[in-house]
């Protein structure tokens, strides 16, 4: 400590007296290679790199996120909220550059727009009142309201309209990739479904209606062209624009079975839409349905906000859609939530709940057991079941023990027609070609794009001048005035930190997490044994120097430990490639090299080591 605070009042002046530097009297502490005498003034080492491993525990069906918390990619600091550790940041930032290249590719300029909102802004434009239990709120010392910002497009329409006046300024093409928030009602599976989170915005701005939609084809493509640079096997399907507005967007999804969402997709044409985007087919009236028993047939669970109610979803499977047994309760809670607005979606296991709620109210004394706290079941009855359920509902009704509970039967929609839980989902042909067969998958959004139209630019004063004329019935031509026309605009999201914990958990194996090409925290790995470090650094170098353009990301694993923990901390870790020198070293001079993902295994010579590499990465993408 003394000798740094000697380093720092070590200061000479030079001629010019303005100028200062420091003259350092003594050597700042020493790197560990640098104390055995291996410079590493410019070489990446794992020692130089704050990775805690303080958990260690795991479990057989340990997810994603669970190896990214134990690689030391991140710790958890609140629910849904996350601290992002240097290896994980090193994947947030190679993952931001490549959003960069292709976002630049289209002429967007980046900024960086507060993450403080008026409440009024949102009143102005109409949202608020649709989304407000998913802000988070506050009032400044003075009283004036503001919110966290959940997304943007009323500052960037404000933002824009104070500063664009004419069509000449037009198109204009602005992104951010920045902190966003909402007030999830239950935060889970670690980054997919966070309070606080990273995300890539694109915002668009044209002058007609024509050019927006030029813009999103042109923004569609760049999305296609990113999600294949990271080898995700996405899927671009029809989506309900919601509370964002407009009538035209887009959800890129990527097949997984822990998806919240189910797509939709045809064999023979291009039809691919979200479960809620089907177009539904003409209902037959109840009256002229009858019971159809040999129909198979599912029951999706949920239950009430108060644990009072449980909700039993009966619908149809067929076999055309062989699917497993959740296979399609990704749509039905939103159709439930139509017809139950008291529903808590956010349940994983509404049964285990409700038996609690019963053995509590059973518990209580008769004398204190309130009618309107009753437990209740109600069943909601799929139309192509039939309109007599009791033949399913006597299987269930006993089951719990539930003589007193209470159930009831729902047949129909709000609006009177036959309930319809799962629309063209259980059809067997493509509402769109007729002849395909519909493919029902499940899947997690990653990317969402939307065409506003004027939505906000109309509600905040976005507008641009157009050259006009005058009025025509005078019998001279009027002079050329400007005519003011509200901007165009899109907006364009991918959530960052979402995708992270995407690809984790799509490319993750039994070992650990395997990530692509460019975005792993290192591409290239050596790892030697605690003896071996000096031979570690010429390797490093081996690969290093290259006249290849695109260096290499290469990292040394110099940390005092054993060669076995090393290799195994590695494979959790993700590295795509690793080098090792251990016994094949020691006993004939071969470096042994691995790649997971190709399923490669391979020991070579040392003057064989750079082209080997170099042809991995290359198939690696």
């Amino acid at each position: 400590m003394s000798s740094y605070f000697a380093t720092r009042r070590s200061i000479s002046l030079t001629a010019n007296p303005s100028s200062l530097f420091y003259a350092p009297a003594t050597k700042l502490p020493d790197t560990p290679l640098q104390r055995r005498g291996h410079s590493t003034s410019y070489r990446q080492c794992l020692s130089g790199i704050w990775i805690p491993k303080g958990v260690t525990s795991t479990s057989p069906n340990e997810d994603a996120h669970g190896k990214l918390v134990r690689a030391g990619f991140l710790r958890q600091s609140h629910p849904g909220i996350f601290h992002m550790l240097p290896l994980g940041r090193r994947v947030q930032d190679k993952l931001e550059r490549l959003l960069d290249d292709h976002l630049r590719a289209l002429g967007a300029s980046r900024i960086s727009l507060s993450s403080i909102t008026s409440k009024q802004l949102w009143q102005q434009s109409g949202r608020f009142p649709h989304v407000s239990s998913e802000i988070f709120d506050f009032r400044d010392r003075k009283g004036s309201e503001y919110l966290l910002s959940p997304t943007h497009e009323e500052e960037v329409t404000a933002l824009v309209a104070q500063c664009v006046n004419s069509y000449k300024e037009l198109p204009l093409r602005l992104y951010q990739i920045t902190r966003k928030y909402r007030d999830e009602i239950r935060p889970r599976r670690g980054l997919l479904r966070a309070r606080e989170f990273i995300m890539k915005d694109l915002y668009t701005f044209d002058t007609t209606s024509n050019s927006a939609a030029n813009t999103y084809v042109e923004v569609q493509h760049a999305y296609a062209m990113f999600f294949r640079s990271l080898g995700l096997p996405f899927v671009r399907v029809e989506a309900n624009s919601g509370e964002m507005g407009g009538n035209l967007s887009h959800e890129y999804h990527l097949p997984i079975s822990i998806g919240d969402d189910l797509v939709v997709t045809c064999c023979q044409c291009d039809y691919a839409a979200n479960a809620e985007m089907l177009r539904n087919q003409v209902a037959v009236p109840l009256d002229q349905k009858s019971a159809q028993r040999d129909v198979d047939w599912q029951v999706w669970r949920g239950i009430s906000k108060d644990r009072l109610t449980l909700i039993n979803a009966w619908f149809p499977i067929r076999s055309s859609l062989a699917i497993n047994s959740s296979g399609l309760s990704g749509a039905i809670p939103r159709v439930v939530q139509e017809v139950v607005p008291d529903l808590d979606s956010s349940v994983d296991h509404p049964l285990a709940l409700w038996l609690k709620t019963i053995q509590r109210w059973s518990q209580r004394p008769i004398q204190h057991r309130d009618i309107a706290t009753i437990p209740q079941v109600l069943n909601l009855i799929d139309y192509r079941l039939g309109a007599d359920p009791g033949f399913r509902l006597r299987e269930v009704s006993n089951v719990w023990g539930t003589s007193h509970v209470q159930q009831s039967v729902i047949l129909q929609a709000k609006n009177g027609t036959p309930l319809d839980l799962v629309g063209d989902a259980n059809a067997d042909r493509c509402p769109r070609c007729g002849d395909g067969v519909l493919k029902v998958m499940k899947a997690l959004e990653i990317g969402h794009t939307f065409h506003l139209g004027t939505r906000y630019s109309d509600r905040l004063g976005a507008t641009v001048s157009l050259p006009g004329y005058g009025n025509p019935s005078t019998r001279e031509m009027a002079a050329p005035i400007p005519a003011l026309v509200p901007i165009q605009m899109g907006c364009y999201g991918i959530g960052v930190s979402r995708l992270i914990g995407a690809i984790a958990q799509y490319f993750s194996d039994d070992h650990g997490l395997q990530w692509p090409r460019v975005i792993a925290p290192f591409e290239v790995a050596v790892l030697c044994a605690p003896a071996l470090t000096a031979e570690g650094v010429n390797v490093y170098d081996m690969i290093t120097n290259s006249s290849r353009p695109r260096p290499i990301d290469v990292v040394l694993d110099d940390r005092p430990v054993s060669l076995p923990w090393k290799m195994k901390d590695a494979d959790l870790v993700g590295y795509p490639i690793l080098i090792i020198l251990g016994k094949h070293w020691k006993a004939q001079g071969d470096i042994e090299v691995q790649c997971r993902r190709l399923g490669i295994r391979r020991l070579v010579r040392p003057e064989s080591l750079q082209e080997l590499v170099h042809n991995l990465l290359e198939n690696l993408g």
